[in-house]
């Protein structure tokens, strides 16, 4: 097991690296829905131009 690990380690390193990544970005994509933040681009100035602004948010908002 340790010589698996071992011959390995690059990959395993690298792989690490790019599961943190994807977690990150994946964490942050919850946080921003949790906020109430858009996903149709992150300009700030809402969805109005967004080719997918009647799809990307319900009118049911609270």
């Amino acid at each position: 097991m340790l010589t698996f690990l071992l011959d390995n380690i690059g990959t395993i390193v690298v792989l690490l690296i790019v599961v943190a990544v994807v977690a990150a970005i994946i964490i942050s994509h919850f946080r921003a829905k949790k906020k109430g933040k858009s996903s149709c681009g992150g300009c700030g100035c809402g969805c109005a131009s967004c080719a997918m602004a009647g799809k990307c948010h319900s009118n049911n908002h609270k």
